[in-house]
């Protein structure tokens, strides 16, 4: 039985194996990050009774906003209350909005990761181009530039990237959108089919709207971009030029085969860590983005976990950090898969 079952499971594609092999893993990641979590949130400084009642606050509408909050059981009981919350759905109610935290979630989830996403893709075309270039034309202008970039990019903040942007694009010369939100505020926003602005207006055939959402994307996605790009780019640059200086590319040239193909080869092989660290860089990204969300006023969950914190408002924190532990482990379940692609040598 054992050997037939074993065999049947060879028979699967590898892809396929990954994800069956992982996903026996995410029910104790998810377990771990829970109860960490838990714990660790009721050490922040504050109690949010007094933080919701303000100058009103009596000892006893303390005591029974505390009991309605179920803040007044041991903290073991209140732990196994959530987990079961949690395993029916239901991440509990924020108590800052008063709305259920799904809720919160669900709403705000797509403008972050619209966000990041764009994002990622901007900062991966352009670490790779840098470092490719550079590594190919050795001190030419290219170069010399990512150099500089390099040395630039890890040194300044990116508070400081976005609100130079806005001076230059908006406040200066005028060719960016207003800092302010995800669409115009005189636009209706798309019928929820995604909750990206820009494939959602594109379904609704909504073109001004369209415009309007990628006008609104440019300089946050810019920001993000130019401030990350030089942190894989360097690395990119020390995987690829490991690479073309070996003996395969060598052999390559001497062949007489084009320069673009011997460049596609050699970046073939140097994709499996640079797959690992654009993994890292999209998780990085769901917390960097918070200081950027909040320049640009792009309502996501970088903010929704900031007014948390700010207001002890451990249900909405809970689910971020849920919600957020999810999503790096399915990121890392796609690089898993990308290996295999890339190299299908590896065993991950």
């Amino acid at each position: 039985m054992t050997g037939t079952l074993l065999k049947q499971w060879q028979t699967l594609p590898r892809s396929l194996q990954i994800i069956l092999g992982r996903s026996t893993l995410v029910i104790p990641q998810m377990f771990g990050v829970l109860l960490v979590t838990f714990f660790l949130i009721r050490l922040l400084p504050g109690d949010p009774a007094v933080l919701l009642l303000g100058n009103m606050q009596t000892p006893e509408a303390v005591e029974q906003l505390r009991e309605r909050l179920g803040l007044n059981g041991t903290i073991w009981t209140q732990f196994l209350t959530y987990a079961q919350n949690v395993l029916q759905g239901d991440l509990g109610t924020s108590i800052f909005t008063s709305n259920p935290v799904v809720v919160d979630l669900m709403e705000k989830a797509p403008a972050t990761l619209e966000l990041i996403f764009y994002a990622t893709i901007l900062t991966v075309a352009l670490g790779l181009v840098l470092a490719i270039f550079s590594v190919v034309r050795p001190g030419g202008s290219v170069d010399v530039g990512s150099r500089i970039y390099g040395l630039a990019a890890g040194a300044i903040p990116d508070f400081w990237i976005a609100l130079l942007l806005i001076y230059c694009f908006f406040t200066l010369l005028g060719w960016a959108a207003p800092p302010f939100g995800r669409i115009d505020a005189l636009l209706t926003p798309p019928p929820a089919w995604t909750g990206f602005y820009t494939i959602d207006t594109l379904i609704a055939g909504d073109f001004e709207a369209f415009r309007s959402a990628i006008g609104r994307l440019l300089l946050p996605v810019l920001t993000i971009a130019i401030v990350n790009a030089g942190g894989l780019m360097k690395m990119t640059q020390s995987i690829f030029d490991g690479v073309w200086r070996s003996d395969f590319v060598r052999h390559a040239r001497a062949c007489g085969l084009p320069e673009s193909v011997i460049i596609r080869a050699a970046l073939r092989n140097s994709l499996p860590p640079i797959i690992t660290i654009v993994g890292f860089m999209i998780g990085y990204l769901l917390g960097a983005a918070v200081l950027v969300e909040t320049i640009f006023s792009w309502n996501g969950l970088g903010q929704y976990a900031v007014q948390a914190v700010m207001n002890s408002d451990y249900p909405a924190l809970q689910g971020f950090i849920l919600v957020a532990a999810a999503f790096i482990l399915v990121v890392y379940l796609i690089v898993d898969i990308l290996y295999e692609l890339a190299d299908p040598r590896i065993r991950v």
